[in-house]
């Protein structure tokens, strides 16, 4: 009697809350089984519902993306044809001033010309720059590269570097036989514009001419000698009476002529 009674007072709702206990249970298991965990359905679950919100709202959003992406294409536009305007300026200004500075460089009739076209759009822009040397009149300008011997090559360089030098600082320079063709006052002049670069930056130049040489603060002679079964190669630095000689060994194969020797002077006070 007591059990039944027991029993009679028990919750009719109890079972069937077990079973939904049970099933829930059940229906977790199976998702920590699909996704690894609990904490990855869960994530799962938020995500998703984030999605199917946007999916929901997905007319009114896709018009506001076009509409950004309108004004970012328009933005876009903006800026490219503002970065080719002042590339072009830029182009102009360039090519004057590297141009007289080739005049100066032995080069006297050349021209370079810095061309700015239309070209693939990028991160860049939309625009090809190319650099085009005419070295002499009547030659029509042409990539540096195909137009321009060695020697030229190098002083087109230099002719660059030495105006963007203020602009764009590079740490080191490395010429080698920049003065290739040169020689008298456009030796000189090469001299100086290393000179002016070395203001800012490391320079190292390698030259045979004197006209050069006397420019550099720290001159290094490289000599190679040889015992017959090995070859090998010494630098050591030049001061004083030293630079003199090899200055006036450069200018006249004599180390001790008193003509080199004085213009070996001159050209070394050229520097002060």
């Amino acid at each position: 009697m007591q059990l039944s009674g027991y029993l009679a007072d028990l919750d009719e709702s109890g079972p069937h809350e077990l079973a939904a206990v049970e099933e829930r249970r059940a229906a977790l298991n199976g998702l920590i089984r699909a996704h690894g965990s609990l904490e990855a359905a869960r994530e799962l679950w938020e995500t998703g519902s984030q999605r199917l919100a946007e999916l929901d709202d997905d007319g009114e959003r896709i018009e506001r993306l076009e509409a950004e992406r309108t004004a970012a294409r328009a933005a876009a536009d903006e800026a490219a044809e503002a970065l080719t305007a002042a590339r072009t300026a830029a182009a102009a200004r360039l090519g004057a001033e590297v141009t007289a500075e080739l005049h100066d460089l032995a080069m006297p009739d050349a021209h370079l010309e810095v061309a700015v076209t239309a070209g693939a759009e990028s991160v860049h822009g939309r625009d090809d720059v190319a650099l085009l040397l005419a070295p002499h009149p009547g030659a029509s300008p042409r990539p540096v590269a195909k137009s321009a011997s060695g020697g030229e090559l190098s002083r087109v360089m230099l002719a660059i570097e030495v105006v963007i030098a203020g602009t764009d600082p590079v740490p080191t320079f490395v010429f080698d036989e920049v003065d290739a063709g040169v020689g008298g006052a456009a030796a000189i002049e090469v001299g100086k514009r290393l000179a002016r670069l070395a203001e800012n930056s490391q320079v190292i130049a390698v030259t045979h001419l004197a006209q050069v040489a006397a420019f550099a603060s720290n001159h290094l002679s490289v000599v190679k000698s040889s015992d017959g079964q090995v070859t090998a190669s010494s630098v050591r630095r030049l001061e004083g009476a030293e630079r003199e000689e090899e200055m006036a060994r450069l200018l006249s194969g004599l180390a001790d002529s008193d003509a080199a020797l004085t213009h070996a002077r001159e050209l070394l006070s050229l520097q002060v």
